[in-house]
């Protein structure tokens, strides 16, 4: 016949964990480790929040330790350099355009000059890098590159009034006698 257990009390005993009756469980460090982990993960500072949920998986309670370890994997993903293997000038535009989709514009900027570089008479690049520019800021370089997409495909003009992106821009000199030279005659 087995001995009875003491009820365990609700001030050593929490949740999920397998401590035994009369032990205390409840560890601040390891919730301040984690706290103080997310915090650093929303700032995205992966490698110093990686270490706090290190820490964090080793105190006693499981839950905490468990959530911990899910974002220890997630500051392990996020820090793994991942290289892009860009050989063309087509590898280079359509990286430069995933770019300025995230807003990502200095980066995506480089890696369209490099594709112009490559494909001087590419108007597609030379139309990417324009708005690249113009959503920097750089009017005057955008301008230029708008100017020379269509020069070598006039149907970029059309494309450039539809474009959402050149929206505020198209009334702004010199873009709107580049966009609508028709109101020059008006």
């Amino acid at each position: 016949m087995s001995k009875p257990q003491a009820p365990k009390s609700s001030s050593n005993f929490q949740p999920g964990s397998s401590a035994p009756a009369g032990t205390q469980v409840h560890s601040p460090n390891q919730f301040s480790n984690f706290e103080a982990g997310m915090k650093l993960f929303h700032t995205r500072q992966f490698k110093e929040a990686r270490e706090l949920f290190l820490q964090a998986t080793r105190g006693p309670e499981r839950d905490v330790a468990n959530r911990a370890a899910l974002h220890l994997a997630m500051c392990d993903r996020r820090l793994q350099q991942i290289t892009v293997s860009l050989g063309s000038a087509e590898d280079y535009y359509n990286y430069g355009v995933a770019l300025i989709n995230s807003r990502n514009l200095a980066e995506a900027r480089a890696h369209l000059e490099k594709a112009l570089e490559m494909a001087p008479a590419a108007d597609h690049i030379h139309y990417a890098l324009a708005l690249a520019q113009a959503l920097s800021g750089d009017l005057a370089n955008a301008q230029q590159n708008l100017k020379r997409a269509i020069e070598l495909e006039p149907r970029n003009r059309l494309i450039a009034r539809q474009d959402a992106d050149f929206a505020p821009l198209a009334n702004q000199p010199p873009f709107d006698a580049l966009i609508y030279p028709e109101k020059k005659s008006w």
